[in-house]
């Protein structure tokens, strides 16, 4: 018998657990060929999203991929996510949740590949518009700690 991953169960529960607590849950999620996400908000390879029950219509998390329809600039997209490519999912609020490992890296999307722009600190995306988009991921190297500054949470390989 093979072994079923833990993964889509632990985000399962981590979901549940930002709901039950109040908190916004994000997922970070590597894209590639398979994603279907709107390229367009992808930077670096990677996506950021909002997957709180007032951002999304019909969310699935199934153990193969979460689905769900969320609205980018006004336009209701769906969107389909391998589980594999889910890098993390955390509470917006506290930063407190799971990092995963990605099994491969995905391939970039032509048309980030060929851009000349820097990299730039990337912020969570927000699929229903807030007034509290200004919570930012972290860089990749932590600045040092400030008292009463916003928990971020650190992927660490």
């Amino acid at each position: 018998m093979a072994d079923i991953s833990t993964k889509p169960y632990l985000i399962r529960a981590l979901y549940e657990w930002c709901g039950d607590s109040g908190y916004t849950p994000y997922i970070a999620v590597q894209v590639d060929e398979r994603t279907k996400v709107p390229r367009e908000f992808v930077k670096n390879g990677e996506i950021v999203l909002n997957v709180s029950p007032l951002a999304t219509n019909r969310l699935v998390i199934d153990n193969e991929a979460v689905s769900f329809q969320a609205r980018f600039g006004g336009s209701a997209r769906d969107l389909w996510i391998p589980i594999d490519n889910i890098v993390s999912i955390y509470a917006k609020e506290t930063g407190h949740g799971m990092a995963f490992e990605v099994s491969k890296m995905p391939a970039v999307p032509m048309d980030e590949a060929q851009s000349n722009e820097e990299p730039q600190e990337r912020k969570p995306l927000t699929a229903v518009p807030s007034s509290d988009t200004d919570t930012s991921e972290s860089p990749p190297s932590p600045p040092p700690p400030s008292p009463g500054g916003r928990p971020q949470l650190k992927r660490v390989k």
